[in-house]
Formats: C-alpha cells, sequence, structure tokens
C-alpha cells in the first residue's frame, strides 16, 4: 500500500519534491497551497498520482482537517507557517518534515516533537539539511575534534549582475539568512555571532569564492556537537563582492531594511532575476587528532541543474527536494526512529548517498 504525502506549499522547491515523489511510485500525493494559479501549474506538469487542493495554510484549523488521513505531511512552505503546520501534523497523527532554515520556528518542532507519536524531522534540505550529515560523518572519524567549518552556496553557472547572483530559491528564506543571528561554537563555548560577518575567501577548482555568516545552516549540530569540538560553524558561499553589496543595503545606508523585510523582499524580487541555470556547492573540512596526529579531512561536492524525470530542475530544486525526499524515505522505510525529534545528523552519509533520492548528491 502506498503512503499518503500531504506537501503543503506549492512552490518551486515544491515541484521539485513532487516530481521526485510522484515517480518513485509509491507515495499518493495531494499538494494544498492558497495560490490557484500555483496549483494549476502543478496540473499541468502531468505528476502521476498527485491531487491538488485549495486552502489556507495560515488556517489552522483546516491545516488539521486537510492533513488527516495522511500518513506524513511536509512543508515547503515560508518558515512563518512551520509552528501551524507542524501542530496541525502532530494534532492529525501525521509523521512532520520541512525546510526551514530559522532558528525560532525550529524551536517550535522540538517542542512539539517532545511528546509525539510520530517523527518531526525539521531542516530536511540543503543548508541545514544534508550539510549535517556530511559534516557528522566526516567528523565521527576523528579522535577528538578541533575545528569543524562547513560551506554551502547556491549561486549562478553564469553570474552577470553587479552582485554575481540570481534568485534560485525562497526570498523570505534568504533574507532571514542575511538578517538573523547566526549559531556557532567558538572555544568550546556556544555563541551568537553577526550575519553578513566574518568574511573569508577561497578558491575551488580555478574558481575564486568568497563566505560569510548566515543564519541557521548549523542545523540541530551544534546541540549534538556541543562538548566535542572548539569551533563549529557556518557560512554561505558566494562569488566575491557579494557580501558588500548586501551589508551596504541592509546596514550601512541606514535604510531600516532589516526590520522592513517586505520592502528589501520586493527590492530583491524587482532587481535580481530567477535562473534555473546554477550551482550548489557544499564543503565540509573537520580539523581533530586521529591516531595520535594532527590531521584535516574534507568533503567537496558541486551539484548541477540537471533534467528529472524530463523536467529540468536547478541545482538547488534537485538538492533541497532530493534532501527531504530521502529523510521521508528513511523514516519510512525504518531506517531512522519513527516518532520525536529526528536530527538530520542522525542519518549516515552513506545511507543517505544509496538512497533512490540522495543519488542526486552522489552522482
Amino acid at each position: 500500500m502506498k503512503n499518503k504525502v500531504i506537501l503543503l506549499g506549492a512552490g518551486k522547491i515544491g515541484d521539485a519534491i513532487l516530481n521526485l515523489l510522484a515517480y518513485s511510485g509509491d507515495y499518493a500525493l495531494t499538494v494544498a497551497d492558497r495560490d490557484a494559479q500555483r496549483l494549476a501549474h502543478v496540473r499541468q506538469m502531468g505528476f502521476p498520482e498527485v491531487t491538488t487542493t485549495l486552502v489556507d495554510i495560515s488556517d489552522a484549523k483546516a491545516v488539521v482537517d486537510l492533513i488527516d488521513g495522511h500518513d506524513v505531511a511536509l512543508s515547503a512552505c515560508p518558515y512563518f507557517l512551520t509552528p501551524v503546520i507542524a501542530g496541525a501534523a502532530k494534532k492529525a497523527g501525521a509523521h512532520y518534515f520541512d525546510l526551514t532554515e530559522d532558528v525560532e520556528s525550529t524551536r517550535v518542532v522540538k517542542q512539539l516533537a517532545e511528546d509525539a507519536a510520530t517523527a518531526f524531522v525539521p531542516q530536511c534540505g540543503l543548508a541545514p539539511g544534508f550539510i549535517s550529515i556530511v559534516a557528522n560523518d566526516v567528523a565521527s572519524r576523528f579522535d577528538t575534534l578541533r575545528d569543524v567549518t562547513m560551506r554551502v552556496g547556491a549561486l549562478p553557472t553564469f553570474p552577470s549582475n553587479a552582485l554575481k547572483y540570481n534568485l534560485t530559491w525562497s526570498t523570505d528564506g534568504l533574507i532571514n539568512e542575511y538578517c538573523n543571528p547566526c549559531e556557532a561554537i567558538v572555544d568550546g563555548q556556544l555563541r551568537e555571532v553577526s550575519p553578513l560577518e566574518e568574511v573569508e575567501h577561497f578558491s575551488l577548482d580555478g574558481i575564486d569564492y568568497e563566505a560569510f555568516n548566515t543564519s541557521g545552516g548549523l542545523g540541530t549540530l551544534c546541540e549534538s556537537l556541543a562538548g566535542k569540538v572548539q569551533n563549529l560553524n557556518y557560512k554561505t558561499v558566494r562569488y566575491p563582492g557579494h557580501r558588500d553589496i548586501i551589508k551596504m543595503l541592509v546596514r550601512d545606508l541606514q535604510l531600516g531594511l532589516l526590520d522592513r523585510r517586505p520592502i528589501l523582499k520586493e527590492v530583491l524580487e524587482s532587481a535580481i532575476p530567477i535562473t534555473r541555470q546554477d550551482v550548489v556547492l557544499v564543503f565540509a573540512s573537520v580539523c581533530g587528532m586521529r591516531e595520535g596526529r594532527l590531521e584535516q579531512e574534507t568533503y567537496a561536492k558541486k551539484i548541477y541543474s540537471q533534467p528529472v524525470n524530463g523536467h529540468l530542475l536547478s541545482a538547488i530544486q534537485v538538492t533541497t527536494a532530493a534532501g527531504i525526499c530521502t529523510m521521508v524515505d528513511l523514516v519510512m522505510q525504518g531506517h531512522l526512529p519513527r516518532r520525536g525529534l529526528v536530527r538530520q545528523e542522525q542519518a549516515r552519509l552513506q545511507q543517505f548517498l544509496d538512497n533512490r533520492f540522495g543519488r542526486f548528491y552522489a552522482a
């Protein structure tokens, strides 16, 4: 019997999730959104065994009724709807998965998971998400840890504007990353550090990049590695010069855009085009003691946009959808706990990469 899955949110990432799950043959899917045009687009895509329903996802009671009877609830909605959807999933008795990078929303999910009879699996995308699985796997091969650094970027393959950037995913999520405080472990202590700061430069495959603090990418790894690592941090990767322009826009011009995020969103979406020609860069490095010697081990991977089941998906669509779909598979197949909070780093990297959806990271 096929597992019944409800996907809330029919945006760009929702399209990719439907693509992977629908063609797997193991899931009967319903997708819900308040945007009738987006749902019409889903129907035009011709995914097998996918039905659509129009609903106001901010209506908590309506969402409970919607999720009721489904085995799994997936949220591909903006972070501010996370508490509503997670709470509804708990009341409806469904396993819950989301993609949020928002720290406060994830705290709500953790609280809901404490006495839940089903699995609650937040932050299932790329970063947070897959990067934590990678970093934890590399770290597990050391006797003691000194430094764990995580770097992730979703970048245009052909940068052509002053920002050297194109919109590839949620603008709300992007603004959150650029504006909210960031977690880190510094000299063994959990700290909050400022976004858009601590800029560094590096090269990979002959291409120059910059990286700087952004919020949410560590997921729950600070908790998992607390007391085990001296320094742990996450930074977003961009082409050189991007951070200076964003910092000027958000902070230096004193336009108050840090607290007027709808205006910032309008500015970004009006000025920066979207693209499907992108590349995702995943980079994790661990330094520590192994067999009595100080060693360093690094994982680096690039994933590009590609056709999937006859549909062209951007790299960020592929990696984000592959992250959440793999975690759904691992829970439903019994490889991960089926109740309470499930952290990304509880998944073993090789098991993830061997999965039919996780293979997109291994290619």
